[in-house]
């Protein structure tokens, strides 16, 4: 049985005391699932695992019904494989190499998010700030943070409006999530 490498993105966990999802548990319940190699990464939200299950969104969903069973609460999860994951950092516009983790972000999507779904945002009124888009992702260069960043406060109210799920990682997280699902542990 061939299997493959994933990462499930959790939105909006255990930030400022909201649903509370202790990454053991999460861990637990991917194993509990079927899947293999559980591992996380940091407490917001980023989790590692095998699967012989090739679907992103039925892995996706599975995990979601698992987590509000467990939790009693519904989380939005992404799943994306170690090749998705890899051609994003591999295809980013910004110069990574030479910027801070806290400088660039990636806010991955749920589904395609075309030109025409942000053409409404006057980007040179944000400059420095810029965003780029990829394919399910959005690049997000903040040269002063996220936490700061106005681009992003704008940026952040057009998804889930259209109904897309996005649920965003800074540089770090991106990178560290290639490594991470790039070959089970030993």
């Amino acid at each position: 049985m061939t299997t493959k490498a994933y990462a499930a993105l959790l939105r909006g966990v255990n930030v400022s005391g909201h649903k509370k999802v202790p990454m053991a548990e999460l861990r637990a319940l991917l194993t509990e699932l079927g899947h293999g190699d559980a591992r996380t990464y940091l407490q917001s939200g980023n989790a590692v695992f095998t699967s012989a299950l090739d679907d992103e969104k039925a892995l996706a969903a599975q995990l979601e019904g698992a987590i509000e069973k467990h939790f009693g609460f519904g989380v939005d999860v992404l799943v994306r494989d170690h090749a998705y994951l890899k051609a994003v950092a591999d295809d980013c516009p910004f110069p990574a190499a030479s910027l801070e983790g806290r400088q660039l972000h990636v806010t991955y999507f749920s589904r395609p998010v075309t030109s025409s779904h942000l053409a409404s945002f006057d980007a040179a009124r944000h400059l420095p700030e810029e965003f780029r888009l990829g394919d399910r992702a959005l690049y997000l260069y903040v040269p002063d943070g996220l936490g700061r960043s106005k681009l992003a406060e704008v940026l952040a109210k057009f998804a889930p409006a259209d109904g897309v799920i996005a649920t965003t990682r800074n540089w770090n997280t991106v990178t560290r999530l290639v490594e991470l699902t790039q070959a089970p542990p030993a």
